[in-house]
């Protein structure tokens, strides 16, 4: 017996032996869960064997969930499993949602507990409102920040005599006539799903200084109300792209129909759009060899004074019931994609821009804005820096159930423009709709404050 005992424990410690200098070099691994898709979806791996190769303690698996949407699902529903991943990506749609949840470790106390000194204050203050508390407190951490530009096919623009984009929506109306009239079949190609109302609603409210909803937004409180629907500058825009769909001036272009209106404007099938200067890195590697394009700030309305778009795209949120390793290895992370380089790379590949002061200069001093195809990739920080820091619209939209808010709205367009449901019904429906939505996530946080 004791013969058999030693010889078992020969065995252990012989295995022990041998597998001692594997365990002691074996990494931390945290799962990172995102909802880029496409092209986006390859440059977040890239950034993520990146982050692997440059150290040896940890490695970070990261996985596309497909959409911003089933990424913020799929965390919930992994959350309530007790399988969460330990970062996962939320859009700027779903802040609120996870904000309110508390189921992450703030961004803040993450870093300071891990032992960085993170200058937070280096963060755009555009981006950083969108992601902090009243306090000033960051709770996650920007990622692939974006806004929306307007894209113009130069050659174009040029038969009709015309050398920069339009600066308002009635100049574009009669740059549409005029492309149409010069044999162009699609001078502006848009989708009304609700992946894309932030472009045509959220951003034209943001440029021209008017509110998606009381509250400034729904910053000041759970009870704000809808009241996109109440301005008379939205409900004639949507009549305007409404007639100019109608006389063919604009072109709707989705899956559906075979071609996205990014994939039309890169091929020079479609002459304007709006997307995300996220788009523009991918634009610039698949435009029409030859083409000659370019961006500018999104129009404004009428007589309205141009006001600082919102940011879009996502942030990254460290979710509770991890080990301390693993926390460790979620602010390397960190640490590593706010680093000026990175910066330098990510907006390079992708077409997001920096979300730090300190990476925009890096970019200027390393004339990254002056080489094709990145010219023009700074009229997203001008866009996004355009009203003063006293300006009193709202900066941001702070809304719970936001995604389901912009089905609403998609629905209601849907009606608008296939069906040809009368405007102003269909944007009051809705809001109806949509504040059905709020008093319901208001009544999920019953007395609870905004942070």
């Amino acid at each position: 017996m004791q013969a058999k005992l030693l010889g078992a424990v020969g065995a252990l410690l012989a295995t022990a032996f041998l597998a001692g200098p594997a365990a002691a070099a074996e990494k931390t691994k945290i799962d990172f869960w995102f909802g880029n898709s496409g092209d986006i979806a390859k440059r977040v791996q890239e950034q993520c064997d990146r982050f692997n190769q440059s150290q040896g303690d940890y490695e970070v698996v990261c996985t596309s969930q497909g959409s911003y949407d089933a990424s913020l699902q799929n965390t919930i529903a992994a959350f309530r499993a007790g399988k969460q991943p330990t970062i996962a990506q939320v859009s700027d749609a779903g802040t609120l949602d996870i904000m309110l949840s508390g189921a992450f470790y703030p961004a803040n106390q993450l870093m300071t507990d891990m032992g960085y000194t993170v200058d937070w204050k280096d963060y755009f203050s555009g981006i950083a409102n969108y992601y902090a508390t009243s306090k000033g407190e960051m709770y996650s951490f920007p990622f692939n920040s974006s806004t929306a530009l307007l894209y113009w096919n130069k050659d174009a623009f040029a038969k009709i005599g015309k050398d920069h984009a339009p600066a308002t929506w009635q100049e574009a109306g009669e740059d549409f006539k005029a492309l149409k009239d010069a044999g162009y079949a699609c001078p502006l190609a848009f989708d009304i799903s609700n992946n894309e109302v932030w472009q045509y609603i959220e951003q034209f409210e943001a440029v021209n200084g008017e509110a998606i909803a009381t509250k400034k937004n729904g910053f000041e409180g759970l009870d704000a109300e809808l009241v996109f629907n109440k301005n008379p500058l939205l409900v004639s825009y949507i009549r305007d792209l409404k007639s100019w769909y109608d006389n063919k001036l604009a072109v709707i272009k989705n899956k559906t129909v075979g071609q996205t209106f990014v994939e039309a404007f890169a091929a020079g099938d479609c002459q304007v759009i709006l997307t995300s200067v996220g788009d523009h890195g991918n634009i610039g590697r698949t435009a029409k060899q030859g083409m000659n394009w370019g961006v500018s700030m999104l129009p404004t309305y009428g007589n309205a004074t141009r006001h600082s778009s919102f940011v879009g795209g996502a942030s990254l949120w460290v979710l509770k019931g991890h080990t301390d390793a693993e926390y460790k290895a979620a602010a390397a992370f960190f640490n590593f994609i706010a680093k000026p380089e990175e910066a330098l790379t990510w907006s390079t590949v992708t077409g997001y821009i920096p979300v730090r002061n300190s990476g925009f200069e890096y970019l200027k001093k390393q004339g990254f804005y002056d080489k094709a195809p990145y010219v023009g990739r700074e009229l997203a920080i001008q866009s996004l820096t355009a009203s003063p820091a006293d300006d009193t619209a709202p900066h941001g939209i702070r809304l719970g159930g936001l995604l389901q808010v912009r089905t609403e709205i998609a629905n209601s367009l849907q009606a608008i423009f296939v069906n040809n449901a009368d405007v102003q019904a269909s944007l009051d429906g809705a809001a109806d709709r949509g504040n059905q939505l709020l008093r319901r996530f208001q009544q999920t946080y019953k007395n609870v404050q905004l942070p």
